[in-house]
Formats: C-alpha cells, structure tokens, sequence
C-alpha cells in the first residue's frame, strides 16, 4: 500500500464499494428476470444504496483508512441500513423482509469481502 498514491488508492476502494452495490443489483435483476430498460431499472434499484455508501464513507472518513475492517462495517452498516430506508421513504419502492436479509448479507459479503482480499493481496506483494 505504501506505494500506491493515496489519491488512487481511494478512488480504487471507492470504486470496488461502489461497484460491490451494482453487481449486487445486477444479480438480483437477473435473479428476478426483470425486464424493461436494462439501465433504467437498475439504476432505480441501485440508486438508494449508491448513495447510502457515499454516505457511509462520509461517516466512516473512508479515505483516511479505506481497507480497513471498521471502515468497511462502516460503510456496510450505512449502505444497508440508509439504503433500504431511502428505498422506502424516498424513492417509494419495497423493503419486504426477505430483501432486507438478502441485501444486509450480499452487501456485507462484497463491501468486506473485497477488502479481506484486498489486504491478503497486499500481505502477499509486500
């Protein structure tokens, strides 16, 4: 890590974080054969959470620590709990029971998954 600057190590954390909550929404698209406008539709699922990791690395101030483990519960935490009350509140779509399960544990596999191997990576290179 030490050689990476830390402008593109953050936006490369941001990016994996941001990207962790897109394939997320793309799986369950595809899960769901939904149809319509491909970019469209995702983009009215994703949106939510998009945003709540944003806010998630506000809170956490991500950049100062972007791998570490507290930084991504953090950013999880926010992703799954501000993302599912925007969902509901803002952009008046479903939080049924079993979406809110399967979005809490997709999203903490891929927002701390990357990091686990990110840093194993790292461990191995240095």
């Amino acid at each position: 890590m030490t050689n990476t600057p830390i402008r593109r190590r953050n936006l490369l954390a941001g990016g994996a974080d941001l990207l962790a909550v897109i394939v997320f929404v793309a799986i369950g698209r595809r899960t769901h054969d939904e149809t319509g406008n491909v970019f469209v539709g995702a983009a009215k699922v994703a949106a939510p959470f998009l945003i709540a990791v944003v806010l998630g690395w506000l809170i956490a101030r991500a950049w100062n620590n972007p791998f570490s483990n507290a930084t991504g519960a953090i950013i999880w935490l926010t992703a799954v709990i501000a993302g599912l009350l925007l969902r509901h509140f803002v952009f008046d779509r479903g939080t049924a029971t079993p979406f809110i399960i399967v979005a809490t544990a997709t999203l903490c596999a891929f927002i701390m998954g990357w990091r686990g191997a990110a840093r194993w990576y790292l461990a191995r290179s240095e």
